[in-house]
């Protein structure tokens, strides 16, 4: 099984009703896409000051499993999903970096 896990950070978080629609709206076509066995996403849990890190802080985790490489290429090809991509890029701008893995623990 493989993992694809995703650090998205919007530029500036959308209201709590809109960032559960995008997440929603990312599991509905990765679970209509009949490839992924497991789909998983969590808001993001600041810490005091950790805004002066130089880094890219998540708004929402979000992964999925899937049963093998190949079919994580399929996941990424699903036209759908480019759709949701676009759509919520043109209404709150954010980065994802992301890693697929083995499962972890």
């Amino acid at each position: 099984m493989i993992q694809h896990t995703m650090i998205v950070s919007f530029d500036e978080t959308p209201p709590d009703t809109e960032l559960d629609q995008y997440l929603a709206d990312i599991e509905r076509v990765m679970d209509d896409s009949g490839l992924v066995q497991s789909f998983e996403a969590r808001r993001h849990l600041p810490v005091p000051g950790e805004e002066a890190v130089p880094a890219l802080i998540a708004t929402v985790i979000v992964r999925f499993a899937v049963a093998d490489m190949d079919t994580l290429a399929k996941a990424f090809t699903v036209p759908a999903l480019h759709e949701v991509i676009t759509h919520w890029q043109s209404r709150h701008p954010y980065k994802v970096a992301w890693a697929n893995h083995e499962v972890l623990g």
